[in-house]
């Protein structure tokens, strides 16, 4: 990774783990937690009442995406379920809610602060079918063919290597599987140099691909039905969208599956060995067994 990508990760991070100590701290507030976000373009505002009314206030104020991903991807019971930077976690457990006992969600986000306020959300939710792990969406730390759904809430514009992500996606997802992502994408006029002339990179604007851009790479990653929708306007010529592709059916052989005494909290994926809750990688089962996982990184 180049020296400029690594300092737009690292301001990245810097940007959400500020978020998510704002929301942790203001949740001991007598008010509690404010929304981190303001702009009707970004934000809770953008699931329905129902929605979060069910969910933990601070699951609700750390929202930073752009849409409801959860509302495209026609989530089934039994599914398991990928969250591409989950930050708090209202994504994750809004799709626990929906693939049911049988099913799973997963969170991957490469912030600690993020992930602790993740845990502490999931547990205040009473979601038993939820694992968030910490890594980043260029490497993501699952085995291949595991995944029926990728979902993920303006995250992918902030990577600098998309191409990396796009084919983890792939990689990771069941033949047959499916992506139902709400992403920042610019108008296909727009230079690079304009995209950022909107916004800065952080605020999920200037590192936004077009839509041709976008299809593109779904397509060289191998993906088919590939749609791009836009769903409404957050800044001149870029607009937040809804990006649903597949993983074709018969494009590679299931991966073999491991036997229960070999496999690594219930599934065929390793997370991180930990003593309490709080350590990101672990599943809250896990957690709570402390030796559950036997799995290295």
């Amino acid at each position: 990774m180049s020296e400029h990508s690594t300092d737009l990760r690292e301001t990245v991070r810097e940007r959400y783990a500020a978020a998510a100590l704002q929301v942790t701290e203001g949740g001991t507030a007598c008010c509690g937690p404010q929304p981190v976000e303001v702009d009707e373009n970004f934000g809770s505002t953008l699931y329905a009442a129902d929605e979060r009314d069910t969910l933990p206030a601070e699951a609700v104020a750390a929202s930073l995406g752009c849409g409801n991903p959860t509302a495209v991807a026609e989530l089934r019971a039994g599914e398991r379920v990928l969250d591409l930077g989950s930050g708090g976690g209202i994504d994750v457990l809004l799709s626990a809610r929906r693939v049911g006992p049988t099913g799973k969600a997963y969170g991957l986000d490469m912030t600690d602060e993020m992930l602790a306020l993740a845990l502490a959300n999931a547990e205040k939710a009473g979601a038993a079918n939820v694992e968030f792990l910490k890594g980043t969406i260029e490497a993501i730390p699952l085995p291949a063919n595991t995944i029926d759904v990728v979902i993920s809430n303006c995250v992918i514009n902030l990577s600098t290597d998309k191409p990396a992500v796009l084919a983890e996606t792939y990689r990771v997802l069941k033949p047959g599987g499916r992506i139902g992502v709400s992403d920042v994408v610019a108008d296909d006029s727009l230079t690079p140099a304009q995209r950022a002339e909107r916004g800065d990179y952080v605020g999920c604007i200037a590192g936004a691909l077009s839509f041709a851009e976008y299809r593109a790479g779904l397509e060289a990653a191998g993906f088919t039905d590939v749609e791009i929708r836009a769903t409404h306007t957050v800044a001149d010529g870029m607009h937040s969208a809804i990006v649903r592709a597949t993983k074709p059916a018969a494009s590679e052989p299931h991966a073999t599956a491991l036997s229960p005494a070999d496999a690594c909290c219930g599934v065929n994926a390793c997370c991180t060995d930990a003593e309490t809750p709080a350590d990101p990688g672990v599943s809250l089962s896990a957690a709570k067994t402390a030796s559950g996982c036997g799995c290295q990184n």
